[in-house]
């Protein structure tokens, strides 16, 4: 086999593991509960998928320009004007084939062979593998649990070389739920324009803030938002994971080279289901606004009942829909790291969690309580009852 170095540094998603090894044990019809997946229980909604519907009995599913129908780029300019208070344009907008792919696109453009990236730790588990595949190197800085895991600017300026070119945001947070206070943020825009780095923001979650309303980087100030890229997607807000639809949102030099990529990649997304997008956007952000809600009463249900555990601490998460708890009081004996915790939940409890050294953050547990509360009831139950065996 001759495989490139590129490929050989990258890890494979641990998330997406644990949801393939839970689905196949379901189909061996053992009765596992998942709690490992990132994506909304909530099904797409109605309206959405009857756009998209529509669109492919019009036959429009054909090749759309690389970086998306113009109807849907001024849509989502509308959307960051209007709900984020960035003034972008049509033309400083992509729409991608999900955030995912939106991030893999920024840091290509961006990174030449050994630039660094500062990436705070918990991070989402793909962060540091995309930049290894554009030959950057991910500068790892660790977040605390006694601060709710919330990224500082000291923080980021103890991590700052010559070499930096730019740093991830991710708020609300998964792995942690964190959401970084506006005066922080000011704090940490001031010091990348002071040092010329560039701000990758992913704002996935930012329809799920249960206490303090969302804050985009890149509205606090012109500068800022030229050394910005914001990056969202539809998958969480509208359940629409399977449609892989994202979007960048950058000065339009930028714009032009992610386009660049994308046509000489994907072409361009799925035509038919970026009016599906277009349907969402009109929705004026009721769809999200019930499942926040619905998702508030699930975060409050699993805090406490984790909190109600020996040994276990789990710092209430201001957004997202992840909790984040320490477990490392139970690493111990046969149990020797995460890893093996969250087998032991597996094969005891039979129910699927993520590691929190997939996250950068050892001796934590990443759960999902993007399912119903039946399940968040009876999977916590088997988990309190498999720690009672420990």
């Amino acid at each position: 086999m001759k495989f490139s170095d590129r490929v050989l540094r990258v890890q494979p998603s641990q998330t997406l593991v644990i949801t393939a090894k839970a689905a196949e044990m379901r189909r061996q019809g053992v009765d596992v509960i998942g709690f490992g997946a990132g994506e909304p229980d909530f099904d797409t909604p109605d309206f959405v998928k009857e756009a998209a519907i529509k669109a492919l009995k019009e036959g429009k599913t054909k090749y759309t320009p690389a970086a998306g129908i113009p109807e849907l780029r001024e849509g989502i300019a509308k959307r960051l004007k209007e709900k984020n208070g960035i003034d972008y344009s049509p033309s400083e907008v992509i729409v991608t084939p999900g955030a995912k792919m939106g991030l893999y696109e920024i840091f290509a453009v961006i990174l030449n062979p050994d630039d660094e990236v500062i990436i705070p730790a918990p991070y989402w588990v793909s962060y540091t593998e995309q930049v290894k595949l554009c030959d950057g190197k991910p500068v790892i800085v660790e977040m605390s649990e006694e601060n709710g895991f919330i990224l500082t600017a000291e923080t980021v300026k103890s991590a700052i070389t010559p070499k930096t070119k730019a740093l991830v945001l991710n708020t609300p947070s998964n792995p942690t739920g964190a959401v970084i206070p506006k005066e922080e943020l000011e704090k940490i825009a001031q010091i990348c324009l002071e040092h010329n780095i560039l701000i990758i923001s992913d704002e996935c979650y930012e329809e799920f803030c249960y206490e303090e309303p969302h804050v985009s980087i890149a509205s606090l100030s012109p500068e800022i938002k030229k050394i910005t890229f914001t990056v969202n997607a539809f998958s969480k807000a509208y359940s629409m994971t399977g449609w892989r639809l994202g979007w960048v949102a950058a000065p339009e030099e930028y714009i032009k080279k992610l386009s660049i990529i994308q046509s000489q990649t994907i072409s361009n997304p799925t035509s038919f289901a970026q009016y599906g997008a277009l349907a969402a956007l009109e929705d004026g952000g009721k769809f999200p606004q019930m499942m926040k809600e619905e998702f508030r009463k699930r975060r409050d249900f699993v805090v406490k009942e984790f909190l109600s555990i020996e040994g276990i601490t789990c710092p209430q998460p201001k957004g997202a829909f992840y909790v984040f708890p320490n477990i490392s009081a139970y690493i111990k004996g046969n149990i020797k790291n995460d890893i093996d915790f969250t087998a032991y939940l597996l094969e005891e409890a039979k129910v699927a969690v993520v590691p929190g050294s997939a996250f950068g953050k050892e001796g934590y547990i990443r759960l999902s309580y993007a399912t119903s509360m039946e399940n968040l009831k009876e999977g916590m139950r088997r988990i309190k009852e498999a720690l009672k065996k420990l």
